[in-house]
């Protein structure tokens, strides 16, 4: 039987990009995936990739892929979701908030007043849209006395990246979820954030292919990065663990867990931390 056989999973902003790696690979354990995205038709958006496309996948892989189409800067949606899933399943293992809100242009090197101000976009989709998701997932989760929530990071909540506003979401999202965990830890839910460091999503190949200048970079070096379900797999280590909440409320380095659950990317290898060179998380468990 596989590992996460039973098991049901919400993975928001799963069209493409990190979010599609993780459901994949929760479905190849076996895993009920609700995926969640804006695009539903292909061709729709200037990047490959739709709900419908990664649900499919979703169940190829032997899990059961379930899309549903869902504005994150949308409360009301967000919530039908969620209604959604205790409708359909009576149960919430794994919330993955990923969803977030992206500028075309965001590794131009502007200033920070040089940029539109709808660059705030971010915090709306991708911190003030976690917690709306993560109290929807808690109000089933807490009921069974299990779950975990996992917010999606990186090294830039400790370091600067590419402008001023991304910092803070990921900021923002560590610390939340490290309060969270406070709060749900009577209730045996745990919540922890991860640091995924350099991972090749579509945008970010796109990126390197008209930016050769970005491989030079630390942050952006093709050797240090791994693929989209490089990060999945972690979590699904994560979601089967049964000590989990001895990590909640923690941060994490995704390659450093991978190395402690004997994880690999597709390839085999095993990406390296960067905690020498990008800084260390500041939230332990609680």
């Amino acid at each position: 039987m596989a590992a996460l056989s039973g098991r049901v999973a919400v993975v928001t902003g799963a069209s493409r990009g990190i979010g599609r790696g993780i459901a994949l690979a929760l479905g190849a354990e076996g895993a009920t995936v609700y995926v969640t995205g804006r695009t539903v038709a292909a061709g729709s958006y200037p990047l490959p990739g739709t709900i419908g496309e990664t649900a499919a996948e979703v169940s190829r892989r032997g899990g059961k892929g379930v899309a549903v189409a869902v504005d994150h800067g949308d409360d009301a949606q967000v919530a039908a979701l969620f209604e959604q899933v205790q409708r359909e399943q009576g149960r919430l293992d794994l919330l993955v908030n990923n969803a977030f809100a992206l500028p075309e242009d965001l590794t131009e090197p502007r200033a920070f007043w040089e940029k539109p101000l709808d660059y705030w976009t971010m915090v709306d989709v991708g911190v003030r849209s976690n917690y709306v998701a993560a109290v929807h997932a808690a109000r089933i989760m807490v009921p069974q006395l299990s779950g975990l929530i996992v917010a999606t990071s990186g090294y830039v909540g400790v370091t600067y990246t590419y402008g001023v506003v991304f910092g803070l979401c990921k900021a923002a999202v560590d610390r939340m979820a490290r309060d969270m965990a406070i709060e749900l830890k009577p209730h045996n839910v745990a919540s922890l954030s991860l640091w995924m460091g350099l991972t090749f999503t579509e945008r970010a190949e796109r990126a390197l292919r008209d930016n050769p200048a970005m491989k030079s970079s630390t942050v952006t070096d093709p050797n240090v990065g791994s693929s989209v379900e490089f990060p999945g797999r972690v979590i699904a280590a994560l979601l089967a663990d049964q000590a989990i909440m001895q990590r909640s409320g923690g941060t994490f380095i995704t390659a450093e867990l991978a190395r402690e659950y004997g994880v690999t990317d597709i390839d085999g290898k095993l990406p390296p931390s960067l905690r020498k060179e990008r800084g260390a998380p500041i939230y332990s468990p609680v």
